[in-house]
């Protein structure tokens, strides 16, 4: 099991481009479908991610891992994550001078821009639809979106503050279900 969680996850390591909210759907499909994680499991693990210090990419393959193996599990999934990419990058950067002005790799890097676009917007609707989002609890991302982009608020605090008001709401909702 282990070398098939390492596997996998080099796998989505090497061919996860566009940053680390675009692994969000290999992951899914890779755990899911294998029957490692629920995909409730999958959201609740991706939104303890999101609010983790560090690659995105790498945390959530800790966290799958780990949730599937234990700590040993975690190590191999984030290692998997990273071997793939550095090697690649090493690979880049020792060629770089010579492709930096080709016009077909600079084609290629615009064509791949929509498709990264589409790979961070598709697991949005994933986690909406996984977690019952309503009209009414959609507000809040909305609202939070907005803060970031119109107001220039550091996503730093939408998490902190967000954090906080669920805490609240759940202490508030224990102590109504008690009356």
């Amino acid at each position: 099991m282990f070398f098939k969680l390492f596997f996998t996850f080099t796998k989505i390591g090497l061919f996860t481009i566009g940053g680390g909210y675009a692994v969000i759907p290999l992951i899914e499909r890779d755990i899911v479908s294998r029957g490692w994680l629920s995909k409730e499991e999958f959201y609740e693990l991706l939104s303890i991610t999101e609010s983790l210090p560090g690659v995105f990419a790498t945390n959530i393959a800790a966290l799958v891992g780990y949730k599937i193996n234990g700590l040993k599990g975690g190590a191999l999934a984030a290692l998997g994550t990273i071997i793939a990419p550095f090697m690649i990058i090493i690979l880049i950067a020792a060629f770089f001078n010579r492709f930096q002005e080709n016009v077909w790799v600079a084609k290629a890097f615009k064509a791949l821009r929509p498709a990264v676009v589409a790979l961070i917007v598709a697991p949005c609707f994933s986690a909406a639809k996984a977690n019952k989002l309503t009209y009414k609890t959609a507000v809040i991302p909305v609202v939070a979106w907005l803060l970031m982009w119109q107001g220039n608020v550091s996503p730093i605090f939408i998490v902190v503050f967000g954090c906080a008001a669920g805490i609240i709401y759940h202490i508030f909702r224990e102590k109504n279900k008690g009356k």
